[in-house]
């Protein structure tokens, strides 16, 4: 049996070990970095793109969307491709080829410029303003269409703005840990916009 006199020095010595454990940290709030997964990749007036007919050259070649959203393809004609993915656009062709034309059309579409679509850089970049969506493009690439950061920039608060169903909604981006693989990529939509802020010293 423990004597009492023995009591408070254990009692001091319990209180001790208990003040020096460290206390669990509470965990960070999670970064909003999820990489969209609905793209908007629909055609419109000024967009580029290359329609490749295997076999048939006279049939493959660059195409720009007019101003009415239409191209002008050979045997086809007057063709409406806004509003419609690169991949649909492939599906209409085919289809309009085998009426007729050709016995089993293969045909593939690759886009060079969406023109139509744009993403605006500001704060603190090199060279901010609007620019040519690409199709896939991350705010790493957003941010280098923009001449990269200024000393001044707040790396890891850039915060991007996008308007879905005309709602609002805003996220704050680590771009600096992105860039050094701490982070998964974040990609962009056409419209968005991506304001870097200065940093506080």
């Amino acid at each position: 049996m423990t004597k009492p006199r023995l009591l408070l020095p254990l009692l001091a010595m319990m209180t001790l070990l208990c003040t020096a454990c460290p206390s669990p940290r509470a965990p960070l709030p999670p970064v909003n970095t999820k990489a969209v997964t609905m793209e908007d990749t629909t055609l419109g007036p000024g967009d580029i793109f290359l329609v490749t007919v295997f076999g048939e050259k006279d049939l493959s070649g660059r195409f720009l969307v007019s101003a009415e959203g239409t191209i002008e393809f050979p045997l086809i004609e007057t063709l409406k491709v806004q509003g419609k993915t690169p991949s649909q656009v492939g599906v209409m062709i085919k289809r309009k080829l085998a009426n007729g034309y050709l016995k089993k059309p293969h045909v593939s579409i690759f886009v060079e410029a969406y023109n139509s679509k744009k993403i605006s850089v500001f704060g603190q970049v090199r060279k901010p303003g609007t620019f040519n969506y690409v199709a896939n493009m991350s705010v790493i690439e957003a941010i280098s269409q923009a001449g990269g950061f200024t000393p001044m920039a707040s790396k890891n608060k850039v915060s991007l703005t996008r308007v879905t169903d005309g709602k609002s909604s805003q996220v704050s981006l680590p771009v600096e840990d992105i860039g050094e693989g701490k982070k998964p990529n974040y990609l962009i939509r056409p419209g968005d916009i991506i304001f870097v802020p200065e940093r506080v010293f």
